[in-house]
């Protein structure tokens, strides 16, 4: 596998490449920094992680 580019709300948000048979997220956007060169099992637990933390931030938000 090659590196692959992540994209959330349509917009590409970091890229995942392969990692001792896992995939590291690479950030290149702020609003997902903190999930910075995590390792995740597929794109979709990228895409999974980032939403729950998009999430959890806009409840963050209202309180």
């Amino acid at each position: 596998m090659q590196k692959q580019v992540i994209e959330f709300a349509g917009e590409p948000v970091g890229i995942v490449v392969p990692d001792d048979n896992r995939l590291k997220f690479i950030a290149v956007k702020f609003h997902v920094h903190d999930l910075d060169e995590q390792r995740f099992d597929s794109a979709d637990d990228v895409r999974l992680a980032i939403r729950n933390l998009v999430r959890s931030r806009k409840i963050a938000e209202l309180v």
